[in-house]
């Protein structure tokens, strides 16, 4: 089974693709991100470009031509090192399955991420889900989480929304190339 396209079996109804995404698909990621607030939606040209150009980062989890689930992320140039991930969104229908920390491990698992020794993502204190995720995550993966105020609501966001904290989790090496 190739690592860029795992196959996962959730239910009779049938398989769970994780992938790359396309172009066409960002009209269907738009879509899924208004349905799993508290997410920020972006404007769907911006989903495209993601799933156009940042494809090698970000994953799509569809099940009979449905799209459950979203990771999207990117390798900062100044941190070749890192992948900062932006969103995860899980539809509801796919909640309950470990549906987030399996598209995680599988971005981590692509050639990509092959020097990628941290995770990054940021999160406002009141997102629960987020939280939880990203915890149980590090768990798994034996890594160490942190966090600080990085976008903060005065000074970046205009008053507009609550600060995000920048979470790092860092990633033992030997974890890494385990991850299936």
């Amino acid at each position: 089974m190739s690592k860029q396209n795992l196959t996962l079996h959730t239910n009779p109804r049938g398989a769970l693709t994780l992938r790359k995404p396309s172009k066409s698909d960002g009209s269907d990621v738009w879509k899924l991100v208004s349905e799993c607030p508290p997410l920020d939606q972006n404007s769907m040209y911006m989903n495209v470009v993601q799933c156009d150009h940042f494809a090698d980062t970000c994953v799509a989890a569809v099940r009979d031509g449905v799209l459950l689930g979203w990771v999207s992320g990117h390798i900062p140039p100044e941190s070749p090192d890192t992948i900062f991930v932006w969103q995860v969104a899980v539809h509801d229908d796919a909640r309950g399955l470990g549906l987030g920390k399996r598209m995680l491990k599988t971005l981590l698992d692509r050639a990509v991420c092959a020097k990628v020794s941290k995770l990054e993502t940021t999160i406002t204190k009141s997102n629960a889900a987020s939280w939880g995720l990203f915890k149980s995550f590090a768990r798994d993966m034996g890594g160490e989480l942190s966090d600080a105020p990085h976008y903060k609501r005065d000074e970046h966001l205009d008053g507009q929304h609550a600060t995000e904290h920048l979470v790092t989790i860092s990633l033992p090496r030997k974890k890494l190339r385990s991850v299936a």
